[in-house]
């Protein structure tokens, strides 16, 4: 089709044009006059092409363009081949943004696009029935016009979006959603809303069946170790009993650590926030864990201590504590008499570090993941010999969130292990 309208062509037709009208001019005996009447002759008929190209791109509704003829016959053909185009392309996209809505439709979860401005460009049904959004009546609409919760508000005016939202749900107060914004695209932004109704009631019975058990458990395991500590000191040096009745103290006492432990853990967590403003004495605190590590260790470890005594931090004092002193009898208790504990509280770039390393048998790689799991242990044998409940790291991972950190562990078998925290700048006493 190219070779039918090239360049060639169309100047051999218009000098033959030309020739044809100077030949005419010489019979007449006027060459001016004649090559005027083809020149306006030759313009009349391209104005005519260009009012039927006009014609049939605004006005004609049919698809076929109009039947041309010389250089204007590839014209309309070209400008059709292009429609053609244009309307396969069009089919194309219209049919994978209809593969993407049935998908978005199929999500669990409601799903809105935003634009940069946090307008409202898509929604999916379950986004209607979860925020309460009309779709298509929304459209344009700025979401937090229509999702008017002051926490929302603060967080998209943060736009720290690393972090779920947890709100309830605009439609009803008793529905609880973890929203989720992430930027893809040209500046636009999909919010993922999933109900968390059911997980956190879940959550709340399972912290309140532990408190409860807990807290009822703790009477009877006392009354039971008093008599038993009793039984013991009535039995005879060679009374048969006696191994038995030491053996069930040991094992009573045990539970009543595991107990205290879980007590211990639900207040932590059920203390959702903490006053941050309170400034804690690391002094006092610091000589009530050496204090603490000297006596678990009965001068059969080799304890060393690096604080820092002028480094001071806010936060909540009972929770640090707790977490600093299950590091260091977890230190102390995998570690074998002889060997070496390191206890450190030194400023850092990051902010405030403490840090427990010992001379331990230290942790294979695959645990270290899953080391703050509830009774979770690397070697159940040893730990039943040691006494270790499966809760202290536990209670260390929940401890350091309230206080914006998180426990870090290196480690190697045989060697030993390092638990350290870094406590924020943020959070740094003057």
């Amino acid at each position: 089709m190219f070779d039918a309208y090239s360049g060639y062509q169309q100047f051999s037709r218009l000098a033959l044009y030309l020739l044809i009208c100077l030949l005419l001019g010489l019979v007449v005996g006027d060459v001016v006059l004649v090559l005027c009447i083809g020149a306006f002759l030759i313009l009349a008929w391209h104005y005519r092409q260009l009012m039927r190209l006009n014609y049939w791109l605004w006005k004609d509704r049919r698809l076929t363009p109009p039947q041309g003829s010389g250089s204007w016959e590839g014209v309309f053909n070209g400008i059709y081949r292009l429609q053609g185009k244009n309307r396969k392309r069009v089919s194309q996209l219209a049919a994978l943004l209809g593969r993407f809505r049935q998908g978005a439709e199929a999500l669990p979860d409601a799903a809105v696009v935003l634009d940069s401005g946090l307008n409202i460009l898509w929604c999916n049904k379950l986004a209607q029935l979860m925020l309460g959004l009309v779709w298509p009546q929304d459209n344009g609409q700025r979401v937090d016009n229509l999702i008017r919760h002051p926490d929302f508000s603060a967080y998209l005016k943060k736009a720290r979006f690393q972090e779920p939202l947890e709100l309830p749900s605009p439609v009803s107060e008793k529905r609880m959603l973890e929203v989720r914004l992430m930027a893809y695209g040209d500046r636009q932004l999909l919010l993922i809303a999933r109900d968390i109704t059911r997980v956190r009631q879940l959550e709340g019975m399972r912290k309140e069946f532990v408190a409860n058990v807990s807290h009822e458990l703790k009477t009877p395991l006392t009354v039971l170790q008093g008599y038993l500590e009793m039984m013991e000191s009535m039995a005879d040096e060679t009374d048969p009993n006696r191994k038995a009745l030491v053996l069930m103290q040991q094992q009573t006492g045990r539970m009543q650590s595991m107990v205290e432990q879980l007590l211990v853990l639900s207040r932590i967590e059920d203390a959702s926030e903490i006053n941050l403003a309170n400034v804690i004495d690391m002094n006092k605190m610091l000589a009530v864990l050496r204090t603490e590590a000297e006596a678990l260790s009965r001068e059969r470890y080799q304890i060393t201590f690096d604080f820092d005594t002028k480094l001071h931090v806010h936060g909540n004092e009972l929770q640090l504590r707790s977490a600093c002193s299950n590091l260091i009898s977890n230190a102390i208790r995998y570690t074998e008499p002889g060997g070496k504990v390191t206890i450190c509280w030194k400023k850092v770039a990051t902010g405030a570090m403490f840090s427990v390393t010992d001379t331990g048998i230290g942790i294979p790689p695959q645990h270290i993941a899953r080391l703050t799991e509830r009774f979770y242990r690397v070697d159940n044998a040893r730990s039943r010999q040691t006494g270790g409940t499966g809760l202290g790291l536990a209670i260390v991972k929940h401890a350091l969130n309230h206080h914006h950190s998180e426990l870090v562990v290196m480690s190697e078998p045989g060697k030993g292990s390092t638990f350290s925290f870094v406590i924020p700048l943020h959070l740094l006493a003057q």
